[in-house]
């Protein structure tokens, strides 16, 4: 069994492998990747990204079974309310004008990119 640090660090590693991914698919799907891991007095988004002139706030969620469900129903009210408070600072630091929200699922080799989430 392992232990609660064990643990950690596990999820750790696999969610930094899940966002690596997300990225290799964002720019393959023609997605300029701006920020990684941007982090603000709001908490962090782990992938801010431009398309089309909107900029697109992702969050990447990574799972290596379903026993907790879908990767996106992870993205609770909390998580989406969170997610808006960070694009309202980005849009005040950098002037971004359009803005969209993302959930990247990343299960196995399998990417799913959840455009217009919330």
């Amino acid at each position: 069994m392992l232990s609660d640090t064990q643990k950690n660090f596990y999820k750790k590693l696999l969610g930094k492998r899940g966002e690596r991914a997300a990225v290799g698919f964002l720019k393959k799907s023609g997605y300029k990747v701006i920020k990684r891991n941007f982090t603000t007095p709001f908490g962090e988004a782990d992938i801010v990204a431009e398309k089309d002139g909107t900029t697109v706030f992702i969050e990447v969620k990574t799972r290596t079974n379903d026993s907790f469900g879908e990767p996106k129903d992870a993205v609770g009210f909390k998580k989406r309310a969170k997610y808006v408070r960070i694009a309202e600072y980005y849009m005040n630091e950098y002037g971004a004008e359009n803005v969209a929200f993302a959930v990247a699922e990343v299960s196995g080799k399998n990417i799913t990119l959840i455009e217009n989430a919330f």
